[in-house]
């Protein structure tokens, strides 16, 4: 879930339950003012009683309003305790169908006071009742103009931050795009993006400040590897040349031979272990060009062709199934691809075993039998990484990836049944 709609999400629900309980009390204490609006409105007809009855020694002449009930009741004397109560209105209204006229009664919340006066020795109780409708009307009507406004406010709430929020989080999401962008074998360097807000301000210069770092060491790593690798070629042949004259100037015996042969071969991988170096130099810095139109499944055959003799040597079992693909790559940098690659399904074979190539117009596919076990996926594209059995230089599927990168494709390693499985998506 995004940070804007988590937020949006918290900041509705936290409104709505906020809303509620402020509508309850809101709604409470309303009905509760008017409630006591009316019990002043019974004290006031209960001193007009009381008034009438200690001047004229007599109680006033019962009657019924609209909204009002006064009924007097005979009863013990200080057997009436004062109070207000909740009670219900018997409203009696009239229809006039025709001719004939009808009473009927409807019931009404209503509120009222009990009360008592005492004349001479006689002691009535008062009940003294007034309808609620008028006050219900009106807090209905308070209480739907106040949920209208809160609705208005909720949605003006969520459009003001869903709009306001967006343009607010655009500078982030903006750096986020340039941060996606962002190689460090580029020249391009991030934008600085200017907002009027101080934290993406401080987040931009973090990360610039960051990039220009990694792209300073990650040149001067480049730089030490291209000197290094340059440097080492002249003693490297110096080194070749003299084991070349020393083993034809003299006759050895069985040790010295082991030795010399020792020797040679460790000069030899060092040899290609410069020369992979070289090579991944030049395809980051996509130095290699001569890109052209290539048939990748011709390549693959002649290719196949060249390692025929060393298929028969480890027994191995060839399955092709190409189809035509052309593409515009470097001949140069398609063959490397094609050849570590496949030299990576021999060396990492059994006797005996299998070798399945598979090539359509949308992938590249690269089976090979071997060990029964998976290989860490996230270190076998890894510089010098390579398995204990190994006699590569740990560089090849290395040099594979960076120059599917440089021809926009992608490099994925899987491991099924008893394969390993090298594919190579043309994007």
């Amino acid at each position: 879930m995004k940070l804007l709609a988590k937020y949006n999400r918290v900041n509705l629900a936290t409104t709505i339950v906020v809303m509620l309980i402020t509508g309850i009390i809101y709604y409470q204490a309303i009905s509760l003012i008017l409630t006591k609006q009316l019990d002043k409105d019974l004290v006031v007809e209960e001193n007009e009683i009381s008034e009438y009855a200690n001047v004229n020694h007599h109680l006033p002449q019962v009657f019924e309003s609209n909204d009002q009930q006064i009924t007097f009741t005979q009863a013990k004397p200080g057997s009436v305790t004062r109070q207000f109560i909740n009670t219900v209105y018997r409203n009696k209204k009239e229809e006039h169908p025709g001719k004939r006229r009808h009473r009927h009664e409807e019931y009404e919340a209503g509120r009222g006071l009990i009360t008592a006066v005492a004349l001479g020795d006689k002691y009535y109780q008062i009940l003294i009742v007034e309808s609620k409708v008028e006050t219900e009307d009106l807090i209905q009507i308070i209480f739907g103009i106040t949920t209208g406004v809160i609705l208005l406010l909720l949605v003006t709430l969520f459009i003001t931050n869903r709009l306001l929020l967006n343009r607010l989080w655009q500078p982030f999401y903006n750096l986020l795009k340039e941060l996606r962008l962002f190689n460090v074998a580029d020249n391009k360097d991030v934008p600085l993006v200017r907002t009027n807000i101080d934290e993406f301000d401080e987040l931009n210069q973090t990360i610039i400040t960051m990039s220009t770092r990694v792209k300073n060491d990650y040149k001067e790593l480049k730089t030490f590897t291209e000197n290094a690798s340059h440097e080492l070629l002249t003693p490297i042949a110096v080194i070749n040349s003299k084991l070349d004259t020393l083993i034809q100037t003299d006759s050895f015996s069985g040790q010295q031979s082991k030795l010399l042969n020792d020797l040679y071969s460790a000069v030899s991988k060092l040899t290609r272990l410069n020369q992979s170096l070289l090579l991944l130099v030049k395809i980051e810095n996509r130095i290699v060009e001569g890109n052209q139109l290539i048939n990748l499944r011709e390549s693959l055959e002649e290719m196949v062709t060249q390692f025929e003799e060393i298929f028969q040597d480890k027994q191995l079992q060839v399955n092709c199934q190409l189809s035509d693909k052309e593409l515009h790559a470097s001949p140069y940098l398609a063959d490397i691809l094609l050849n570590n690659l496949l030299s990576n399904a021999i060396r990492h074979n059994c006797i005996g075993g299998q070798i399945n190539i598979k090539l359509n117009n949308e992938y590249l596919v690269i089976q090979n039998t071997g060990e029964e076990t998976a290989l860490q996926n996230d270190q076998i594209f890894t510089r010098f990484h390579k398995s204990y059995s190994s006699e590569g230089s740990g560089l090849g599927l290395t040099i594979s990836r960076q120059i599917c990168e440089n021809l926009h494709f992608t490099l994925n390693y899987s491991f099924q049944d008893i394969y390993h499985t090298f594919t190579v998506k043309f994007d």
